[in-house]
């Protein structure tokens, strides 16, 4: 007989100031647990009004998560997918906007029985609900509900847009049981002053808005640049009411991997599991120590630049740099990404900031393998167009995503093609030859959710190419995508005659989705986005392919030995084209 346990509550709140790494240590607290053998799903809670991410500026918020489902999400939620390998939806992403949705349509459809609705107990009852909803859905694969449920609630404590939030949690805990319930608060440990003391105050009142709100933390997470002394240790344990072995000091770490690693070390997963009432078990934590210790270990460089129009803010293109970092340390490579801001590689440049053009084109000239990522709007369109040239004639391994793949189209189609007037017509609507064009079923009025989103399949039109191959061989792939503009079929066969093949296409036919140059060493875009399914450990294929051909190990690894090797691994991946070119994967293996 089968007895059905409760769910267990993992909260992660913040304090003092944001961007602390709340997300990844939400993270982080998934690979313990999963590592014990407890199946784990993830909420993350945006207090924003937005309904959701898809509409925000990547320059005020980062990158937007794109999901399976068609969900654009928060980027924790990326970091959630990447570290527990698991497949989130869009109700996996708590804002105000979604929650006070919710309450205005159950109150015009009379749900609320001519009460007057309110913050409580109806805005909070709303959060409760959906956080106990979307918990139980499975996220692994695997059928029924997960075991353990990671909450991140986004923000500081103290913000006036999460005290409904803060209530509902309030009230939550006593709505699960005390024994389901683990609150984690990432706090600030700062050092002021030149004497080097390191200050306990801002965490302390941090502690002391979150009881005061009616939440008592039973762990505190402190982040510090340096390991904190003891007697810090004891301070924070005797003014915020928390226990010495229930304090963790999450100081910087030369990768994010380390970040479990540490947690574990000061004994994290075994405060997590008393609180929940969880049965002790050994974590096994093997691969990811051996991941987090190779990439410090690792010399040997691969330099990429990311020619981009968002390269002011890293996390604007966060999924596209974890990818190429997992894709790197599988190929051995330490990666090197040279950020290149777009616009400047224009002519227009030249004559405004000489000097900076001059930078960005040494920058490109310079690299093993250029990538143009995704990206909206006319700024910075010709530098990218300029890029795919450079990359074309040049012979440079080049990955386009989206935007690249529709810049790699415009730049062949002006220089091979000879149409000079040629452009998409987001950026010339009038284009008397366009390229690129607006999909039918989009809308010109709402921007919000309305682009061809999800997970959409991708068909090969032929295994005798480059990136079938890194897919190893397989007839069709599913990927993300994001994108309200796509190659215009008329132009496809004018493109294809001259040599810009289209090897990957959807169910209809009409839809392009993978272009390879047959005359090329690496010259592959994609329509969709690659990254999103990246994971350390089983790397987005078309940027395995990226750093393998700029680090000059591509050949080898696109041989049939090497595709059935992939194909016979556990998880149908190679982790080391050298090693298994010599012999190691077949010993890991058990192959004679």
């Amino acid at each position: 007989m089968n007895i059905k346990t409760a769910m267990k509550y993992v909260v992660v709140t913040g304090g003092v100031v944001s961007g602390l790494g709340k997300g990844v240590t939400a993270s982080s607290i998934g690979v313990l647990l999963k590592a014990g053998g407890w199946r784990v799903t993830n909420i993350k809670i945006d207090p924003y009004i937005n309904i959701d991410a898809g509409t925000m500026s990547p320059f005020e918020h980062g990158e937007v998560f794109v999901l399976d489902d068609g969900g654009e999400a928060d980027l924790d939620l990326g970091n959630y997918e990447r570290f527990v390998d698991s497949t989130l939806t869009r109700d996996h992403n708590i804002t105000t906007g979604k929650i006070y949705q919710a309450v205005i349509a159950k109150e015009r459809k009379g749900e609320y029985l001519g009460k007057t609705v309110q913050v409580i107990p109806h805005v909070t009852d709303e959060i409760q609900e959906w956080i106990e909803r979307v918990s139980k859905l499975p996220v692994d694969g695997c059928q029924g509900q997960p075991d353990v449920c990671i909450i991140e609630l986004g923000g500081t404590v103290g913000d006036i847009e999460s005290m409904p939030f803060i209530e509902a949690l309030r009230q939550f805990q006593f709505r699960v049981g005390t024994d389901n319930f683990c609150l984690i608060h990432v706090s600030l440990v700062p050092v002021v002053g030149a004497v080097g003391e390191q200050k306990t105050k801002p965490t302390q009142h941090s502690v002391q808005a979150l009881r005061s709100a009616g939440l008592s933390p039973h762990m505190l997470a402190c982040r510090s640049q340096a390991t904190l002394q003891q007697s810090v240790l004891d301070k924070l344990a005797l003014f915020c009411h928390v226990s010495p072995d229930c304090i963790l000091n999450l100081c910087d770490v030369s990768n994010i991997w380390h970040v479990p690693l540490v947690m574990h070390e000061q004994g994290g997963h075994l405060a997590i599991m008393r609180q929940l009432k969880l049965d002790f078990r050994k974590l096994d934590l093997d691969s990811w120590a051996h991941r987090a210790h190779k990439w410090d270990t690792v010399t040997e460089p691969v330099n990429i630049a990311v020619v981009g129009k968002y390269t002011g803010l890293g996390d604007s293109y966060l999924s596209v740099t974890k990818a190429l970092m997992h894709s790197a340390i599988a190929a051995d490579r330490k990666i090197n990404v040279v950020w290149v801001e777009a616009g400047m590689l224009e002519n227009a440049t030249l004559a405004e900031d000489p000097a900076g053009h001059t930078d960005a084109w040494a920058k490109v000239q310079g690299v093993d393998g250029i990538l143009v990522p995704g990206g909206f709007g006319e700024r910075g369109i010709e530098g990218k167009i300029l890029a795919a040239k450079y990359a074309r004639e040049n012979k440079v391994p080049y990955l386009g995503i989206c935007l690249g793949m529709q810049t790699a189209v415009i730049e062949f189609a002006r220089n091979v093609l000879g149409l000079k007037n040629t452009h998409s017509t987001e950026m010339m609507p009038n284009c008397p030859d366009p390229a690129v064009i607006f999909m039918p079923e989009g809308s010109t009025t709402h921007m919000g959710g309305t682009m061809r989103l999800g997970s959409r399949r991708t068909i090969f039109q032929t295994l005798d190419c480059k990136v079938a191959k890194l897919y190893n061989s397989q007839p069709f792939i599913d990927e993300r995508h994001r994108h309200r503009y796509e190659v215009n079929p008329d132009i496809v066969d004018k493109l294809e005659a001259a040599g810009c093949f289209f090897v990957g296409k959807d169910e209809t036919n009409r839809r392009m989705e993978i272009l390879e140059l047959d005359d090329h060493p690496f010259f592959i875009a994609a329509q969709y986005h690659p990254e999103y399914k990246s994971r350390p450990g089983r790397p987005s294929p078309p940027f395995m392919g990226l750093i393998l051909a700029a680090s000059g190990q591509l050949k080898d690894y696109l041989s049939n030995e090497a595709i059935n090797m992939r194909v016979n691994a556990p998880g149908g991946f190679l982790q080391s084209p050298l090693k298994a070119m010599n012999g190691g994967l077949q010993k890991d293996l058990g192959i004679p």
